[in-house]
């Protein structure tokens, strides 16, 4: 158990009584820490054990205590030729690909600012072997003769990287023409049938400086595979100039092989028993969020975004981080406690739902693989009049826990299955997302070369509200991705602040209703009381239709 733990946690050394959570352990740590047991131990541990048992000896005396359990099978090779079906996530973006003709909001990009020596040989013979390693990549999505989905690997494929030279340009002229080229990658639509699920673009600005572009469609990739593409090119091209093999681990299985696992394993039992939670959980949810919005939802969802930029600072940071570990639960649970009472304060309602992705990675097997794994949850809460935060985050640890324990479902056979009311204006079941980014981070470094991650441009909202979050130097950055045919940018700069307000409030009084925690600031207050000033002067002796008498005396052709 200590050395599985040195392992996930990056530790060099562990006590009997350290705390898994505490140490840097989170939720999606939990859930290969259960995948490795399973795998070396050969026990199933819940997850909800593994939180309730969070240090080494407790750990380790729970393995002991633990029977073996039903197994979930191992994903094992495809014994067959020729196409496979999709897997339940897949085909959704097939679907919605036929119906919109390709979409540039399931596109999902990596740039980077490359400085020093560049071997563009060298990184184009990275890139393919990174084609040959993950067969998800150079796979078509077709469509049979009865309408039907299938995938099929293309086994001599190759990958082209694409290079601009805008050397010769002036600076202002230049930085122009890198946003163009970087803005034209990114936006060209993926032709399912036919084209790679990778695109690279090598953009030279100098001898010594490069922009890379990256983009992978969303059906062939996730959040998780987009840190193994990184870190994969990073080994793969610093073995290819040193002239050595690439240290990177044997893949056992592809992604068409998970697709056929879960088609087979997500039935019949398995299925129900997961799906009864789920329309318990779900029964009678708000179809739709009440936030209030600056403008008319249209008749059909848009995917035109912003996104605002805000941060909690070391003291709130830290401070949100020591409750939760008191109550034994991990930073993301106290995150969707204070988004949810934000979300009941915004909206006036108790009655709150949430989604949030679940990297959907339980079998070791697949850990290494670049692929569509990813799932999403929708975690309800309820905001009670009295609940203050601590109660908050006990909700969410609970609602956290028995969502992930039945985490498998896929959403979109969740939503087929629940026959959710269906309307082209919103998403179904939830339209607001919460996001704690904290897939492992890869070190940027290269042979003669300093790579640093640059930003594209975020010029698309999938949801209503997105608050994805993450940890830099011990502050949190929140990015606040809104849709702008709903909401104005000051509405969510103020939505922002109140968050922050909330956190500095709720952890000076984390027994206190969150209803009654002050969110507006002195200058807000200034304003509210500016526009409720309306007192005016009345004869104290006039009868309430006297005045009114009194006007239409005085303009007795005046509209009513």
């Amino acid at each position: 158990m200590a050395v599985i733990w040195q392992e996930l946690l990056g530790v060099e050394r562990v006590g009997r009584r350290d705390n898994f959570f505490a140490l840097g352990g989170h939720s999606l740590l939990a859930t290969r820490l259960a995948s490795h047991i399973r795998q070396q131990l050969g026990v199933n541990v819940a997850l909800r054990s593994l939180f309730e048992h969070n240090d080494l000896v407790g750990q380790a005396a729970l393995v002991v205590q633990t029977e073996q359990g039903e197994a979930i099978p191992a994903i094992v090779p495809v014994q067959q030729e020729g196409p496979l079906p999709l897997s339940f996530a897949q085909q959704r973006l097939w679907l919605l690909d036929q119906i919109e003709g390709g979409s540039r909001h399931y596109h999902m990009p990596v740039v980077l600012q490359l400085r020093g020596e560049l071997d563009s040989v060298v990184a184009q013979q990275a890139l393919q072997q990174i084609v040959q390693r993950h067969a998800v990549l150079r796979t078509r999505f077709a469509m049979d003769a009865d309408g039907e989905p299938y995938q099929e690997v293309r086994e001599d494929a190759q990958i082209i990287l694409q290079m601009e030279d805008v050397q010769a340009l002036e600076s202002d002229a230049q930085a122009s023409a890198v946003r163009a080229l970087m803005a034209s990658a990114l936006e060209q639509p993926f032709d399912l049938s036919q084209d790679l699920m990778l695109r690279v673009l090598l953009i030279r600005q100098s001898l010594d400086e490069y922009v890379l572009v990256t983009n992978m469609h969303h059906i062939a990739s996730d959040g998780w595979s987009m840190g193994v593409l990184v870190k994969e090119f990073v080994e793969l091209y610093r073995a290819g100039v040193e002239g050595i093999k690439a240290e990177l681990p044997e893949l056992t299985v592809q992604y068409g092989d998970y697709a056929a696992w879960q088609r087979d394993y997500l039935q019949g039992e398995v299925l129900e028993r997961q799906l009864s939670y789920w329309r318990e959980q779900l029964a009678d949810a708000p179809v739709l969020h009440g936030l209030p919005l600056d403008k008319v939802r249209p008749k059909q969802q848009s995917f035109v975004g912003r996104t605002v930029q805000s941060e909690l600072g070391v003291a709130q940071t830290q401070g949100l981080k020591q409750l939760c570990q008191q109550e034994g639960a991990t930073l993301f649970m106290g995150l969707h406690a204070v988004f949810s009472a934000l979300l009941s304060r915004y909206s006036n309602e108790t009655d709150i739902v949430v989604g949030s992705p679940v990297a959907n990675r339980e079998q070791s097997e697949v850990a290494g693989l670049i692929g569509f794994f990813v799932n999403t949850l929708v975690l309800r809460s309820e905001v009670s009049a009295n609940a203050g935060l601590v109660d908050l985050v006990r909700q969410s640890k609970e609602r956290c826990l028995s969502a992930y324990a039945h985490q498998q479902v896929p959403f979109e056979k969740l939503v087929d299955v629940l026959q959710v009311e269906r309307s082209l204006s919103h998403h179904p079941l939830f339209q607001v997302m919460l996001v704690l980014q904290n897939n492992e981070v890869t070190e940027l470094t290269l042979p003669g070369l300093t790579l640093s991650p640059m930003a594209s441009a975020e010029d698309s909202a999938k949801f209503d509200l997105t608050l994805t979050v993450q940890e830099v130097n011990h502050i949190l950055q929140l990015s606040w991705n809104y849709n702008s045919d709903l909401f104005e940018a000051a509405t969510i700069v103020r939505m922002a602040e109140h968050f922050t307000r909330l956190v500095t409030e709720a952890l000076q009084a984390p027994t206190t209703s969150v209803h009654g925690l002050e969110l507006l600031s002195g200058g807000d207050m200034d304003q509210f009381n500016h526009w409720n000033n309306t007192a005016t002067e009345h004869p104290v002796a006039s009868l309430l239709h006297e005045p009114f008498e009194a006007m239409a005396r005085q303009y007795p052709a005046a509209i009513a």
